[in-house]
């Protein structure tokens, strides 16, 4: 029996959940066609290895710049073509979405007691 072996979604990483990048730009693309807004995303580079990949930015508004740094996972992304990475809120120099209430922990927010 032949086993198929899967494709990896996400080879850049080279088999880590998480890595670490260096933004060298941060831009805004439209999506594909039945989607329309401004979707911002970064180039960055990952800091152990130099290999460039664009990320997409969570949640609304955002503090990042040129040389920040963000930590990159794997994420399916069907509207953006060409993205299949997602910036991780809260962590490094990438703030969490300030007044969140719902789904807080994908946008880097801790709870308000």
């Amino acid at each position: 029996m032949n086993k198929k072996l899967k494709k990896p979604t996400s080879p850049k990483l080279r088999k880590n959940p998480q890595k670490k990048a260096v933004c060298s730009r941060i831009l805004t693309i439209a999506p594909k066609k039945p989607n329309s807004a401004n979707r911002r995303i970064i180039k960055a580079n990952l800091t152990h290895y130099k290999v460039r990949i664009t990320a997409k930015i969570p949640g609304e508004a955002h503090n990042l710049q040129q040389h920040s740094t963000v930590l990159i996972k794997g994420a399916q992304i069907h509207d953006l073509i060409g993205v299949s990475y997602s910036a991780i809120r809260g962590k490094f120099d990438l703030f969490g979405v300030v007044s969140r209430k719902t789904k807080r922990s994908l946008f880097g927010v801790k709870k308000n007691i």
